[in-house]
């Protein structure tokens, strides 16, 4: 394959760039799920501002949670690590993460949207 050929297939990629942080305990458990309503209402709010793109828990295999991810829509790297320095678990110190800047390219998002209840689906 040529740089020609890469070139047309992704000249209608997307390339929206966010922020991937992958957050992972380093803290006591029981500490952890204290903190864990502060985390998720700073979630929430950072969901309604419109900063969080997405996020939820990551397993390996079947077994429990072992880190969390959450993708941030932000200006610049700083800007989307001072956003990931806010999280209540970070600031508290039982989670340390790392970030990464996402190219977002392909996939598809399907929603439906009731509209006799206003409710959404994702298929």
């Amino acid at each position: 394959m040529t740089p020609d050929d890469i070139q047309t297939i992704t000249q209608g990629f997307m390339k929206k760039i966010m922020w991937v942080v992958v957050t992972e305990p380093v803290g006591p458990e029981d500490e952890i799920q204290a903190m864990m309503a502060d985390h998720l209402r700073h979630q929430v709010e950072l969901e309604n501002r419109g900063v969080l793109f997405a996020a939820g828990p990551l397993f390996d295999g079947d077994g429990p949670p072992v880190a969390g991810m959450f993708i941030l829509r932000a200006e610049d790297e700083a800007a989307a690590r001072a956003i990931a320095d806010l999280d209540p678990m970070h600031r508290a110190g039982l989670r340390r993460y790392t970030l990464r800047r996402w190219m977002m390219n392909e996939g598809r998002i399907t929603v439906t949207v009731n509209l006799s209840n206003s409710t959404p689906e994702l298929p």
